[in-house]
Formats: C-alpha cells, structure tokens, sequence
C-alpha cells in the first residue's frame, strides 16, 4: 500500500507541475497579447493625432511654436512606444522629455496671454527646472550602473555591492 500511495503523490505532484507549466504559458500569452495590442492601439492614437495635427497646420497656412512642439510631443510618444515595443521597458526619461515639452508648450502660452502674473511663468519655470534636474539625476544613476565593454560599444550591467 506505501509504494500505491507514493506513486500516487509523484503523480498528483507531476500533474500538478503540468497543470502549473500550462497556466503559466496561457498567461504569459494573454499577458503578451495584451501589452502587443494596447501597445498597437498607443502607437496607431500617436500616429492619428500626429498626422490629424499636422494636417490642421497645412489647413491653418502655417504653424506656431506651440504647434511644432505638440509635433516633438508625438515624436517623443513615438519614440517611448517603439523602444517599449523592441526592449518591453518603458523609458522614463523619455515621459520626462514630453512633461519638459508640454511644459514648455504652457509656458509659450503664459507669455502670449496678457492677463498672467509672473508667479505663473516662476512656477512653470520651476517645473522645468525640476524635471531637467531629475534626467539629470536619471542619466547619472544610469552611467554609474551601467558601463561600456572593452572590445565593443554594447553597455552592460555592473553590479555595486557597496
């Protein structure tokens, strides 16, 4: 009866390993459907609202500083979606770059408008001031962890055990 009872929990053990490595693989696959498909959807928004904006300024005869930089915002989206899609990690420079961008779209506005303060172009000032310091800081802890090999441009990881 022992040996019937072991064989039988090798192979309750042995399903369940089984059963695991399926769900695990059916996961895995949904999980990457999801991210290909929303990654599809963000991609093709980005390219819709780019192409629908640049067609606004051909309407329009001509385009405003705050026009091309909305356009740098597109191409910056662009640019985060396609590094994510190659190496499936997001970029966090790169939602720096648009917040500096679209900052800098709201402080063009400030100047144009003739009821504003110059609290409010302080405080936007400030924000890019903030947010260039942080790639700043980002750039540094990246070059500190990262470092070139000797026999070719590729980076890789350096571990610091301190």
């Amino acid at each position: 009866m022992p040996e019937s009872s072991s064989g039988l929990t090798r192979t309750a053990a042995n399903l369940h390993r089984e059963m695991k490595a399926i769900a695990d693989a059916v996961g895995t696959l949904l999980v990457d459907s999801f991210h290909y498909l929303a990654l599809f959807a963000i991609g093709a928004t980005t390219v819709w609202s780019a192409t629908a904006a640049f067609f606004g300024m051909v309407g329009k005869g001509r385009a405003e500083l705050s026009d091309i930089l909305l356009l740098f915002i597109y191409l910056e989206l662009g640019a985060m979606i396609g590094i994510y899609f190659k190496t499936t990690e997001l970029p966090v420079r790169y939602l720096i770059y648009i917040a500096i961008t679209a900052l800098g779209r709201v402080l063009i506005e400030i100047v144009g408008a003739e009821h504003r303060t110059g609290n409010d172009l302080l405080i936007v000032a400030g924000a890019i001031l903030a947010l260039s310091f942080a790639v700043l800081v980002l750039r540094f802890a990246l070059a500190r962890t990262i470092r070139p090999t000797a026999s070719s441009t590729q980076l890789t990881h350096v571990k610091d055990d301190k």
